[in-house]
């Protein structure tokens, strides 16, 4: 109630934010080839980067030539600039080079989306449709496809910030809506269809690439550790693995040191891929990561490249 007003002066800023873009009043840019925006209306992670990776994925499978933008959240970088596997995190940012080392596609960060954008088509000419990795509020981008991803939180208490976890309003509109969860998220207002999706493990690795049983796990002194924006769905996964283990929630996208992960009474620290990467530099044989898939309905698969192939490059 006390952050009430603060929220609804924050609405009539995007409102009227909003508004300008939409009159011309502040201009979009609109590149040579689609723009396919995979975003949320809350903050926080909604499993948005794996979703990403699947859509990646998706379109080379289909014949397209797929490059990602990302704003290199936690990178100390501002100015557009690739991402190669391998870099250090704290110059790019956890997502982006977990994005660089599994898409197989370009990836550029940039603070501004639209020079990033045609910094990578400038780069690589073949690439015939961007993927941004968040990006629904970045309106100087124009886009053709707006994703939302939704996790089980839903829109908390509907309120925006800093009263309540939106962005913009919950009856914004977007094409589709990606509903990250076993279960519905309550009665919400949306716009387009609703697909559901699931983030499924696909094995433990040491940091050095070698695969690691789940059984081998069992049993041992387990550590895990997690930044992301919903550190509680990494530990849920790790318990429906049947692995009982200490949890340690750090902030998303937290920079860790190597005494932070110094544990006691220690065999392994389980972790995610975003944390795994933020970690390389410093990687010992007892630190384990998670890989996980995103799997969305198939009918989002055929949802997706319907859309897209109502556009053409210019």
């Amino acid at each position: 109630m006390l952050l009430f007003p603060a929220a609804a002066l924050f609405g009539m800023i995007v409102a009227l934010r909003r508004w300008c873009y939409r009159r011309g009043l502040l201009p979009t840019h609109r590149l040579a080839v689609p723009v396919l925006i995979i975003g949320n209306l809350t903050v926080g992670g909604t499993g948005k980067t794996p979703l990403v990776l699947w859509a990646a994925g998706l379109l080379q499978a289909s014949g397209r030539r797929p490059g990602i933008i990302l704003r290199g959240y936690g990178g100390s970088s501002a100015a557009p600039r690739p991402v190669s596997s391998g870099e250090d995190a704290l110059l790019v940012g956890d997502e982006a080079l977990l994005l660089a080392a599994s898409s197989h596609c370009p990836v550029w960060t940039g603070r501004d989306r639209v020079a990033a954008a045609r910094a990578l088509l400038a780069a690589h000419p073949e690439c015939d449709v961007l993927i941004s990795d968040d990006g629904l509020q970045h309106y100087r981008l124009a886009r053709d496809i707006e994703i939302a991803v939704e996790d089980e939180r839903g829109h908390g208490n509907g309120l925006l910030l800093p009263a309540g976890p939106l962005r913009e309003p919950s009856q914004r509109s977007v094409d589709a809506t990606v509903l990250n969860s076993a279960r519905e998220a309550g009665s919400l207002p949306r716009t387009g269809p609703v697909f559901r999706m699931q983030v499924q493990p696909a094995g433990f690795e040491r940091l050095d690439g070698s695969p690691v049983a789940v059984a081998s796990l069992a049993g041992r002194r387990l550590h895990a550790v997690a930044g992301i924006g919903n550190p509680q769905r990494f530990f849920d996964t790790l318990s429906s693995l049947g692995l009982q283990f200490q949890a340690h929630a750090f902030p998303d996208h937290h920079a860790y040191s190597e005494t932070e992960l110094d544990f006691a009474d220690c065999d392994a620290v389980l972790m995610t891929e975003k944390d795994a990467v933020k970690c390389t530099r410093f990687a010992r044989r007892d630190f384990i990561m998670l890989r996980v898939a995103a799997v969305p309905d198939s009918a989002f698969a055929e949802f997706l490249l319907k859309a897209l192939n109502g556009f053409q490059t210019a």
